[in-house]
């Protein structure tokens, strides 16, 4: 007899069906499992056989096959325990095998029976969903799973016993709810900081078009601040969105306790950051921190700090919205729309421009560390900014500066603009103008003629890029929403243009 359980085996944050097929024969006493499995999948043989004993079954002494169909698609990780340990019961008769066939089963299992948590629960169950099956998943990611719908039949034991039991029908399983993780109250102001207008109003125009955002200045002038401050204007994620993120969170592994959350995920990584920990890979094609800012932002402080390769590694993902990680066998793709948001010295000394201070290397302080930033890449970002230092004036008698949530109310209406009008063109899943098709752009942007001899006028003069002609539209056009204004004006042009001229302290790596 072979007892068949349905489970799944993921590629990038899609769950791939896999049929656990488990036969019981008569032969030399061993476990046997098959189907390309990784060194976790070909260990679960002892876990099983222990939560299994803990359990109160023991394994007859004949040959057991465990097959995980297809036996060409690599199998990696730790939840194949909890079905090839169904699959068992099922063959030796423990629980009915017709009752495993509506549900899709994930879990990991210790060696006293009790079943751990583990990572892809919610990526599991919209699978499952999409098969008309249900899920059962451990108690820890039940929670999670509630996501993927409230028609799904979901189980979620603490053991292998009370899964039985359950089956049984001694015990009965209550479905789940979904957890909504608590959004923080004390996430910093941008009233906090002092000064800055400039700096501040660029980061306001970042935020409404999801525009990639450069600050170069000299330590202490504030650069840091203005990041951490990003997210208290961010609108929150929209439901498909949410979905989504919590999707590519789930299969790393960082959902705590299975809480959602609609808060747009922010993503630090520290200079010394690999390729593969940035846009993802590993032995397992894990999503890297680019992945893991999907529709959110990914802050990158000491950009130059970078190992160059690793910041070239980004140019496709900027464009694409994508991480594609190939290997020899297999091929995984990661969805990365972030917002790319960087800061900078100006020199290694970091004070280069400032009065009163030369670099002691003289201008090859500023070429060099500057220098370490592709010329490419510095192309995909749309709006450079200089960050000077704080005047004394701004500190001891500062001006009243505005709260985030003033700001955050013209960011949303900014962005409900732009969804609505991509959505009147037809245009599904773009929500932002820096996401909009250069073909789009020039249609939805297209300048006033006092505006569009500018725009000429400033290309031929600054050699625009015809990357940069169209980002330039991108963050005009982005402006013009925070007016509410239908049309382009030459002011909107002459501030856009004014973000992508290349300052002097940007002029050797641009």
């Amino acid at each position: 007899m072979v007892a068949r359980v349905s489970t799944v085996a993921f590629q990038g944050i899609e769950g791939v069906p896999v049929d656990v097929q488990v036969m019981v024969a008569p032969g030399k006493i061993n476990m046997h499992i098959v189907g390309l499995p990784d060194k976790a999948v070909a260990e679960s043989r002892e876990r099983v056989q222990a939560a299994l004993h803990a359990s109160g079954l023991a394994l007859p002494p004949k040959k057991v096959t465990v097959n995980l169909a297809p036996a060409d698609l690599p199998k990696e990780g730790s939840h194949f325990d909890l079905p090839i340990a169904l699959g068992l019961m099922a063959a030796l008769g423990a629980i009915p095998g017709d009752a495993l066939s509506d549900y899709v089963v994930i879990g990991e299992l210790n060696l006293d029976g009790t079943i751990a948590n583990v990572a892809g629960a919610l990526p599991a169950a919209i699978g499952a969903n999409a098969l008309g099956k249900g899920l059962i998943c451990p108690a820890g990611c039940g929670a999670e799973a509630a996501w993927a719908g409230a028609e799904i039949d979901i189980l979620a034991p603490r053991s292998l016993i009370a899964l039985a039991n359950h089956f049984r029908g001694t015990q009965v399983l209550t479905r789940p709810e979904p957890a909504v993780r608590a959004l923080p109250s004390n996430l910093p102001d941008l009233a906090d900081i002092k000064g800055q207008e400039s700096a501040k109003r660029a980061l306001e125009v970042a935020a409404a078009g999801g525009h990639n955002l450069l600050m170069v200045g000299p330590p202490g002038s504030g650069k840091s601040m203005l990041a951490a401050r990003l997210p208290s204007i961010l609108p929150p994620l929209s439901a498909a969105e949410l979905l989504e993120v919590s999707m590519i969170h789930s299969i790393a592994g960082q959902l705590s306790g299975g809480k959602l959350s609609d808060r747009r995920p922010v993503r630090t990584p520290h200079h010394s950051a690999t390729m593969a920990a940035l846009v993802g890979g590993g032995l397992r094609a894990r999503p890297g921190e680019a992945s893991l800012a999907h529709r959110g932002v990914l802050f990158l402080d000491e950009l130059p700090e970078f190992a160059p390769p690793v910041l070239d590694a980004l140019r496709q993902p900027l464009e694409t919205g994508e991480c594609i990680i190939a290997r020899a066998n297999h091929r995984v793709s990661y969805p990365a729309e972030f917002q790319l948001v960087a800061a900078m010295n100006p020199c290694r000394c970091g004070m280069a421009g400032e009065p009163g201070h030369t670099c002691a290397r003289g201008p090859r302080c500023v070429s060099d560390y500057q220098g370490r930033i592709s010329g490419p890449l510095m192309d995909r970002i749309d709006i450079r900014i200089d960050v000077p230092a704080v005047s004394a004036a701004d500190l001891i008698r500062p001006m009243a500066a505005e709260r985030s949530a003033d700001v955050a109310r013209r960011v949303a209406l900014a962005r409900d603009m732009q969804r609505e009008r991509f959505e009147a063109a037809g245009i599904g899943g773009v929500t932002t103008n820096a996401r909009c098709s250069t073909a789009l752009i020039e249609k939805l942007a297209e300048p006033d003629p006092a505006g569009l001899q500018l725009l000429r006028d400033a290309a031929d003069k600054f050699k625009f890029s015809a990357r940069g002609y169209h980002r330039v539209l991108k963050v005009a056009r982005t402006l013009a929403d925070l007016d509410g204004a239908p049309l382009l004006g030459r002011i909107h042009l002459a501030e856009a243009i004014s973000y992508r001229i290349a300052s002097e302290r940007l002029s050797a790596a641009a």
